[in-house]
């Protein structure tokens, strides 16, 4: 065999460490799961939009039946890249929680593997679970073909934007475990990353496309926003005719790079930002990555500055911690107190609290100075408090879901079983605790609704007539508050006691769970599901059933936000059938289900807790010893 070509199949197919891991994950029941679910999701789908859009029943037409193939398509493809976004930090995970066991990588480095060789494998074994999920739904897809209506070569470049982000996620992955500079946990920052930046991405692309600033002979076409987002990309590519793209030789240089062929756009620039990074990965891979240990004693000014020392000497030179006051229930003091003792967790946490509000402010004063305009303000509003709202569910999920297994993996969970704490005392306090740290971040997005109801209430600032904006093409005539007033207090109903629900479910799993990362994976995944549903359900329920509709919406804090921006369409029924386009009925309705709702999360946090003390013993002598 020729040495060139050898030396490529020991880069990818033979790789040692790529085939160890196919071999090793192949036998993983969790895997095969999450194919079998995957690919059950999908196929569920795609039933359920076909008997919608055909009918359910009867005789079809052909051109009926092809348009119902291409709506069942893009319901799918979508759902696709949704399903990658949220899957590939499972597949990846193992890859970044290499940090927290330096052994591994050094042990590593002292084979003849070369630095190209460790990090390709580490990626394309790992990503090889991904690309099983994509080639694994090609059949489904294929399927459509039957129906017509659907390009075969929409569906290979579907695949396409779907398979350059799951490489992207990789490329990242394999760069954080190289760098050293991620643990275990850092799946949780993954997912914060990625719903950060498809929200911002999303109502930047937006806001463009209302401000006439888009491709198309209307300006509401493709924006620069749209080739690096892979849903907006997956959108100029389904939609041509509502997402247009810029006239092919319009426009020159970059812009006619990201505006004429946003796929071609989203698949370059995420492929050569993943090359970067492979490229950075096998620079530093041994050298010890971008992580540096301190070689001095003594503690860093800023732990010093901020009263995060740890000890303190007394007059004859012998060191001690001071005294610190504890609440009564010394897990909840612990776990409220904890989190703030590294210097990077409080930055991150004051910089999200002090940047929303400032955001929140300088969008207000905005519009209220008629910078912006009301369309502008809704939809900035919009984004701001559900960005903050998805931030916030994930904090309250990573935090829960690690509160019991890091103690396992570090031992302490069987110190404190030693201790007279008992099981009540000790789930109630990771409870309280976890929520009241939590709460200055609540208070982020219910502060945003607050001040822009009040601004709203008392009519504006500046320009009174900026309070309330027209009702719709529906409602000729009719004006309708800008945000609901009752905004602030409606959100804080609907967000606190559906956060506390998320920290249940984190300590559920992660009393269940052996493992850190096992425990974050399973209370995303089953708190995505919880909110995609509820929010899902609320928001078809509020829109199209009167009266009782509005009440559902307050079931999921996202779903009243949309509700609380845009009354109008979030509560059409209710708000048509009075005829005079009167909203009383329906935020009285709506500020009533957020209520109830505050009473049905409470039931269920104390369900679930009662549920986890009876079952405390069982399930902590099951998981004895392992890590």
């Amino acid at each position: 065999m020729p040495v060139f070509l050898r030396y490529l199949l020991n880069l990818a197919p033979a790789n040692p460490i790529a085939v160890r891991l196919v071999q090793n994950g192949s036998r993983r029941s969790r895997h095969m799961l999450i194919r079998s679910a995957y690919l059950a999701l999908l196929v569920l789908v795609m039933l359920w939009a076909l008997l919608t859009q055909t009918g359910g029943g009867g005789a079809v037409s052909f051109r009926r039946l092809a348009e119902a193939g291409a709506g069942t398509f893009t319901s799918v493809a979508y759902l696709q890249i949704l399903l990658i976004c949220v899957l590939s930090p499972v597949f990846m995970a193992g890859a970044i929680a290499q940090e927290a066991s330096p052994r591994t990588w050094e042990v590593l480095l002292t084979t003849p593997l070369s630095r190209l060789q460790i990090v390709l494998g580490n990626l394309l074994g790992r990503l090889f679970f991904v690309l099983a999920l994509l080639f694994a739904s090609l059949p489904l897809f294929a399927l459509t073909q039957y129906f017509g209506g659907v390009p075969g070569r929409s569906i290979f470049t579907s695949y396409l934007v779907a398979a350059s982000a799951a490489l992207l996620v990789g490329a990242i992955a394999i760069a954080l475990a190289v760098s050293r500079v991620a643990g275990r946990r850092a799946v949780f920052t993954f997912y914060v990353a990625v719903v950060t930046y498809l929200g911002v991405s999303w109502g930047l692309d937006s806001w463009l496309r209302q401000s006439g600033m888009g491709a198309g002979p209307s300006g509401r076409g493709v924006t620069w926003m749209t080739g690096v987002n892979p849903f907006l990309a997956l959108d100029a590519l389904l939609n041509p005719t509502t997402y247009p793209s810029a006239d092919t030789g319009s426009r020159s240089g970059l812009a006619a790079f990201m505006l004429e062929r946003p796929v071609r756009a989203w698949v370059v620039l995420s492929c050569g930002l993943s090359l970067v990074l492979i490229a950075a990965s096998t620079l530093t891979v041994r050298t010890g990555g971008l992580a540096r240990r301190s070689e001095g004693r003594g503690l860093p000014w800023y732990r010093k500055l901020l009263g995060l020392s740890g000890k303190a000497a007394d007059g004859e030179g012998v060191t001690f911690r001071p005294p610190r006051h504890v609440w009564h229930n010394p897990i909840a003091w612990r776990e409220a107190a904890a989190r703030n003792a590294t210097l990077g967790r409080i930055m991150a946490r004051w910089s999200f609290i002090v940047l929303g509000v400032a955001v929140a402010v300088a969008v207000i004063i905005a519009y209220d100075t008629s910078a912006i305009a009301a369309q502008d303000y809704r939809l900035a509003l919009l984004v701001i408090v559900l960005v903050e709202l998805a931030v916030t569910m994930l904090v309250a999920i990573n935090m829960s879901a690690t509160a019991i297994s890091r103690e396992r993996e570090d031992g302490t969970l069987d110190l404190l079983l030693t201790t007279p704490v008992t099981p009540a005392e000790y789930l109630g306090g990771k409870l309280r605790g976890l929520v009241a740290y939590l709460i200055p971040m609540m208070a982020v997005p219910v502060a945003t609704m607050l001040l822009a109801g009040l601004h709203a209430a008392v009519g504006g600032l500046n320009a009174p007539g900026n309070a309330q904006v027209p009702a719709g093409p529906a409602l000729q005539g009719v004006m309708v508050p800008v945000v609901l007033p009752e905004a602030g207090v409606v959100l804080a109903l609907s967000a606190a006691p559906f956060m506390a629900l998320c920290v249940m479910i984190g300590l559920h799993w992660s009393l269940k769970s052996k493992g850190a990362i096992a425990s974050v994976v399973g209370a995303v995944v089953v708190a995505a599901v919880i909110a995609a549903v509820v929010g899902g359900c609320g928001f078809n329920a509020g829109r199209s059933i009167p009266a009782v509709g509005p009440a559902l919406l307050g079931l999921s804090p996202f779903a009243s936000t949309l509700a609380l921006v845009e009354p109008v369409e979030s509560m059409y029924d209710t708000v048509v059938q009075s005829g005079s386009g009167d909203l009383f009925l329906a935020r009285v309705s709506l500020l009533i289900g957020a209520a109830v709702s505050a009473g049905v999360y409470i039931v269920a946090v104390w369900a679930l807790h009662s549920q986890m003390v009876r079952r405390f013993d069982m399930t902590v002598r099951k998981l004895a010893g392992t890590n």
